[in-house]
């Protein structure tokens, strides 16, 4: 289990989607009661993001232990790829509530960017695990 390289992809995707709970994706002012407010937005700041990046973990390390079931195991990475994109276009979109002007990026949402393409990389292993074991199949 933990010589694939899969596994490991789909562990530091986990704990990157759990140390995005607490990092700052963006910060900015926000208006409360006409008066600005600077605020951090990391995934606590909102229920429903908290939610699915909380899933987004666990599922990662539960996917972590379907080794072996590889069919199962891409399509939950599949799903995972899929929550980790609506979580980004959910970051994005909470730049709305925020003054327009008074927003900028931080530099630790490479944090929360990183999880699609670690999960891109465990989908990668997958893959030519089965290719693997297909040709072993063959060849008895």
């Amino acid at each position: 289990m933990i010589q694939r390289i899969q596994t490991i992809w789909l562990l530091f995707s986990s704990a990157l989607a759990f140390a995005s709970l607490k990092i700052a994706f963006f910060s900015g002012n926000i208006l409360v009661n006409n008066v600005k407010e600077f605020q951090r937005f990391t995934g606590m700041s909102n229920m429903f993001l908290m939610i699915l990046t909380v899933a987004l973990g666990i599922g990662s390390l539960v996917t972590v232990f379907l080794y072996k079931d590889r069919k199962l195991q891409m399509k939950t990475t599949t799903a995972l790829l899929i929550l980790s994109v609506l979580n980004i276009i959910l970051y994005f979109l909470q730049t709305k509530n925020f003054v327009p002007t008074d927003w900028s990026l931080q530099l630790t949402a490479v944090v929360a960017l990183a999880i699609p393409v670690l999960l891109i990389l465990a989908m990668r292993g997958i893959y030519k695990d089965q290719k693997l074991m297909k040709s072993l199949d063959r060849l008895r």
